[in-house]
């Protein structure tokens, strides 16, 4: 259904109804824009999504002047087009129930059961339009004790296990639980609604069948721990922090040079002792408390101070240069605006910009995909609120301007 891109993309032909706001949801649907999909950003009058106010920073103007337009929105809103309903009122429900019917995908973060009372939950839609995709996002999930609960990140990394595993070990300085420095349950969750989102669309190709997603914070914060999990479930013991240390491999860890930080992992015994052969100290190497990855685990309290004062003598890009050329697994911690002056992350075009209508332009991050047929489509930058609505009505719903000005002037749009 989608009209809103080139037929080079993959996703070109695909119309989505996004219904949410913040970023688990945002994630998905821009990961679908980036591929071609038309997506409609449907936001409330006045304030649209919540993250255009989750600011400083914002984007600045040409004069150097903070827009209205916050960074972490534009995070995840690229090729968008935004239109502004009021969604408790029922015309303007009746505008989504409009352009639900004109598109393949809907995609809603709303608590459990208020779209129902609006008679726009998947059950209403679905009698008008049975090949629809109907994607719901929410912290714990439709069911369940915990499913009229409010979900946020920061809880649901708690709940979930992954702050147990993250932060200093309890025995050190700093120790205790530590969550992410990005809101990784919501980024993983929007990943997740993609491929099932995609998934269900090859089963309407296939079938003319649309279905119901049902997608949870908890669920993905839960799966997403991998061998964590499968440590527990295996042996019954409950996994430490180990902050970024190894439980299993000695030394695998970050250390302080004398002007950055570098991460060493040496994965076997040949890689620790060219690590402490580029170090000046190759007794390291030699010591029978240390010369094998069993005996370095078990000493490790004596072994990783004695490494710490040898890496301190040099510095970062000393100790990568080094240890690249022995063949020791090594990389520096690199702060943000390294990471955009790094040559491998510059090749890769992970910096793109777009024009923008407050700004003449606007940085953005690239999307990771890479594709060799149809690949990511940079169309538009993030949207201004509301910046879309009448185009889309007329466009869509064949608004004429009198029926948009009376909508207007009820506030509905």
């Amino acid at each position: 259904m989608g009209t809103a891109t080139s037929q080079k993309t993959a996703l070109g032909h695909l119309r989505i109804l996004d219904l949410t706001r913040v970023l688990a949801g945002p994630w998905c649907a821009q990961n679908l824009a980036d591929l071609g999909a038309e997506v409609i950003k449907v936001e409330r009058p006045g304030c649209g999504d919540d993250t255009r106010s989750w600011g400083p920073p914002y984007l600045r103007d040409t004069d150097g002047n903070d827009t209205t337009e916050a960074a972490y929105y534009l995070a995840a809103n690229r090729n968008k087009r935004s239109v502004t309903v009021d969604i408790a009122s029922p015309e303007g429900q009746q505008i989504i129930r409009e352009l639900a019917m004109q598109s393949d995908i809907v995609l809603e973060n709303y608590k459990v059961g208020q779209l129902k009372k609006y008679g726009l939950d998947y059950a209403s839609l679905k009698q008008l339009k049975p090949d629809l995709i109907y994607c719901s996002i929410t912290g714990f999930g439709q069911d369940g004790p915990y499913a009229h609960r409010a979900g946020y990140d920061f809880i649901v990394q708690g709940m979930g296990g992954f702050m147990s595993l993250t932060g200093e070990r309890d025995d050190l300085p700093g120790g205790g639980p530590q969550k992410a420095g990005v809101a990784i349950a919501d980024l993983m969750t929007g990943m997740y609604a993609t491929i099932a989102v995609l998934t269900a669309l090859t089963h309407r190709d296939r079938t003319g069948e649309g279905q119901y997603i049902d997608m949870a914070l908890l669920d993905v914060q839960v799966a997403m721990l991998a061998n964590m999990n499968m440590n527990y479930l295996c042996n019954g013991k409950v996994p430490p922090r180990w902050g970024n240390a190894h439980a299993n491999i000695v030394p695998y860890q970050t250390f302080a040079t004398c002007d950055g930080h570098i991460i060493v992992a040496a994965g076997n015994d040949g890689q620790y002792r060219k690590f402490v052969q580029a170090g000046g100290q190759p007794e390291l190497a030699d010591d029978p408390r240390f010369n094998t990855n069993p005996q370095r685990v078990q000493n490790r309290d004596t072994l990783v101070p004695l490494l710490a004062e040898m890496v301190k003598k040099k510095s970062k890009q000393e100790w990568i240069a080094l240890l690249e050329a022995a063949g020791v697994p090594c990389g520096p911690i690199n702060r943000l605006n390294e990471v955009f002056e790094d040559p491998q992350v510059q090749a890769r075009g992970m910096k793109i910009n777009l024009p923008h209508p407050e700004a003449t332009s606007v940085n953005l991050v690239a999307s990771p995909m890479k594709l060799s047929a149809t690949p990511v489509s940079y169309r538009d930058a993030p949207p201004l609120l509301g910046q879309h609505t009448d185009e889309v009505l007329h466009q869509l719903l064949a608004y004429d301007d009198a029926k948009l000005d009376e909508l207007r002037s009820k506030k509905i749009i």
